[in-house]
Parts: C-alpha cells; structure tokens; sequence
C-alpha cells in the first residue's frame, strides 16, 4: 500500500497538471486568491476589448508554494491577490518579475507601485469601524480609541492573524511602536464581546444580532452585503451598521491594496501585461469601484454612491513597503497577547 504521504504527493501533483493542462488553452493564466466573482467582471470585459481569453485558479493559501513546485513549467501568467502581505510574500519567494510600462506608471501612483516593478496595485480599501446605527453614537472615533475600556464587551473582529488585521496593526507598530502596539492589540483583546470568528460579514452579523456593537471591517464588504440577492439577509446586517472611519494621530484612516504580479515564468507574459494595463485603465477601475466597491487607484475615477455614503476618506500616507516590513512583528504580538483566546479579564 502506498505510504499516505506519498499518496498525498502524487494527488497534488496530479491537480497541478490537471490545472496547468485546463489553463493551457487561456491566453491569460491568472492564479489569484480573489473570489473569482469579483475579478469575472473585469476580465470579461478585457476579453471583449480585446478578444484575448481568460483563466483563473482560485488558491486561498499556498499561492507562492504551488507555483515554486510548478517551477519553469508553471502555467501561471498572472498573481491576483489582495493585501500587502500577499503581495510582498510573492515578491519575497520568487515568483514574480518585475514589468516595466509606461501605461502603469502613467495610471497608478507611485505609492500604489512597487519600487522594483514586482507588484502593482489595482484598488484600495479602508480598515474603518462598524458601528450600530442603534446603539452607538459616534462620528469620529480613533484606532487607539478601540482599545479604551469604554467599549469593553462592545467590540468584535475577526482573528487577529488575519491578514487585513495584521496589516493594521503593522501600520500601528509603524506610527507608534512596538510596545505600544502590543498594549493596543491586548486592550482590544480584552473588549472583545467574543472569542474572533468568521469574516468581516460575519462581524456586521453579529452587531445585528446584539452579540456587539462596533466591529473591525473593510469597506467593501459593507457595499457587498447591501447588495447581496442571493443572501438577502446580508442586506439586514448592512443595514443595522454605519460606516465610521477610524483614524490615527494624524487624522488618516489605513488603507490596504489589491494588486497584480506578472508570474516569474509567464508562458502569455505579453498578454498578461496588456491585462495588467487594461485592469489600471478607466473601464477595469470604474467596473471595481460600481461593482465591487472598492476604492481605484486611477486617479480621477470617482467611488460607487455607496461608497461615498460612507464619508470621506483621507487615506494614511504610510508606505506599503513600511506595512509590510513590521508585518512579522504584528503577527508576533497576537499570539503573544494570545488575541484570539478572546477576552481575558
């Protein structure tokens, strides 16, 4: 009988050639860990621009490990991904190349581009707080504010190791320090209402049911729960909270990206890059901000009305690279504190 890892081996292997020969016939591979229906818009519209085909594997963890196994033979033009992290570990391991286009220079500022050209970004996103429309009553409130005992019992938030959590508090050790980071992150720990869970829908979710009243949460996904035929309860939790945005001393609120690498071994890399332009261009930004909700890059293109409902964002000026660079740290300091063991005293 074959030993189980090494059935384990031949499985994976077997799905990478499966995936690499149903790829094959795309003329743009896109390996991405986006839900597929958000990018589907944009790409249908670049293959009705330009004739040029479309497709896309969906990896949610392993990204970078999949395509290093692939190796020369990796299917992959594109990496679709969401989060500095994401994009800085596909930098960091290997498997992007850096791409030299005036039209993304031109379209996407150069605090939205890698120094080096391995990543681009393609939209932005708030980390802000819901808030109750019944039960708080609140306008302005600050990221360290979060911490304050006042809302002891009140706060709920995914897990803490979470990317987009972790971006946050990367951007918290970058504004004020380590030390003082690791005491925010334990007075948010210990106004939890409950133990983290679920996603940023599921924190509007439990603000509607009475287990909290503020939670942590991106933007858009308010904007896609007031939309959601196919769930119409999400339309009750985005209707029970508000948008407020948090800010920090300097009265900006934190952003985070997603963004688009070429693959190290793109087999379309010409194609992939004329994706890469046309995803940085008037129709892709206006298609992700009408429809996904997010924040475009692209100067000039206006948000969704949705989204401007939420007030205006000033972002923070912080770099990405300086996000990404205490990221390590960040992660550290949750499982110091022990964050998602929940509330502690």
């Amino acid at each position: 009988m074959m030993h189980r890892r090494a059935l384990a081996a031949v499985s994976s292997l077997f799905f990478v050639a499966f995936a690499a020969t149903q790829a094959s016939a795309a003329d743009v591979n896109i390996y991405t860990s986006r839900q597929p229906d958000l990018i589907q818009p944009v790409l249908d519209a670049f293959t009705k621009e330009t004739g040029l085909s479309t497709a896309t594997i969906f990896i949610d963890k392993g990204l970078e490990e999949r395509i290093k196994a692939e190796g020369a033979n990796s299917p992959a033009d594109l990496i679709m991904t969401v989060d500095i992290g994401r994009l800085d570990a596909a930098k960091q391991a290997g498997v992007v190349q850096p791409v030299d286009s005036e039209v993304l220079a031109t379209n996407i500022p150069e605090k939205f581009r890698d120094r080096e050209k391995d990543w681009f970004a393609l939209t932005t996103r708030a980390r802000v707080v819901y808030a109750s429309r019944d039960r708080v009553d609140v306008d302005q409130i600050s990221y360290k504010e979060l911490a304050d005992p006042k809302w002891k019992g009140r706060l709920c938030t995914r897990s803490g190791q979470h990317q987009y959590n972790i971006a946050l508090i990367a951007a918290y050790i970058a504004h004020y320090g380590e030390d003082a980071a690791r005491e925010w992150v334990t007075g948010l720990r210990d106004n939890l209402a409950r133990r983290p869970e679920g996603g940023d829908r599921e924190q509007a979710k439990a603000i509607y049911a009475g287990e909290c009243d503020i939670a942590l949460g991106n933007t858009y996904y308010v904007g896609k729960m007031a939309t959601d035929e196919r769930e119409p309860e999400q339309k009750e939790w985005a209707a029970a909270i508000r948008v407020v945005m948090p800010t920090f001393d300097n009265g900006l609120t934190h952003v985070n990206v997603s963004g688009v690498s070429l693959a190290k071994n793109a087999p379309h890399a010409e194609n992939a890059i004329r994706l890469m332009e046309f995803l940085s261009g008037d129709e892709a930004q206006k298609i992700y901000a009408e429809l996904n909700y997010e924040y475009p890059v692209e100067p000039g293109i206006e948000t969704s009305e949705l989204v401007k409902s939420f007030g205006e964002l000033k972002p923070d000026t912080l770099s990405l690279d300086d996000i990404a660079r205490h990221r390590a740290k960040a992660s550290e300091i949750v499982d110091e504190v022990d964050y998602d063991g929940g509330p502690q005293s």
